[in-house]
């Protein structure tokens, strides 16, 4: 498995620690390797480095400004008026409370289903929340990391 680039790691996750460290420790005997390392790069980063790489995922429901993105929320872009209306509604609301982006792995998830799962999000404590966000974004870097190492392979 060819090493990864800093530049396309930050297409993965846009914390740029993040990226660097897992281009440091390649190569990758495999791309189970590569997710092993990339989960704990993530586990290990501070606040303002999820922060960081919160800054590159756009509002669930809300204009997509990069191709992965764009994919992983196709499902929820083409939504009826008042989900998306709904959707960005209670955005706001949950950046109000917790001070950062509703971050949820959307990938062939309908736009119903994510407001359901914001709807819920709410309800947590800040820590709770703060859990369930880096979690998500495990599984976001997670998916891309296929994704990116499955076209290099082809």
């Amino acid at each position: 498995m060819p090493s990864l680039r800093i530049d396309e790691l930050l297409e993965v996750c846009a914390s740029a620690m993040w990226a660097k460290r897992v281009a440091a420790a390649g190569p990758y005997s495999d791309v189970d390797a590569l997710l092993d390392q990339a989960d704990r790069a993530l586990a290990a980063l501070p606040d303002a480095e999820i922060d960081a790489a919160l800054a590159g995922h756009p509002r669930i429901g809300g204009p997509v400004d990069n191709p992965s993105s764009a994919r992983e929320q196709a499902r929820a872009q083409n939504a009826a008026e008042n989900v998306l209306a709904e959707l960005a509604d209670k955005n706001r609301a949950y950046e109000d409370k917790f001070g950062y982006v509703y971050l949820v792995c959307a990938a062939g998830r309908s736009a119903e289903e994510l407001l359901d799962n914001l709807t819920e999000r709410l309800e947590n404590d800040p820590e709770t929340e703060r859990r369930v966000m880096r979690t998500e974004l495990t599984k976001i870097n997670r998916q891309r990391l296929q994704r990116l190492t499955s076209l290099e392979r082809s």
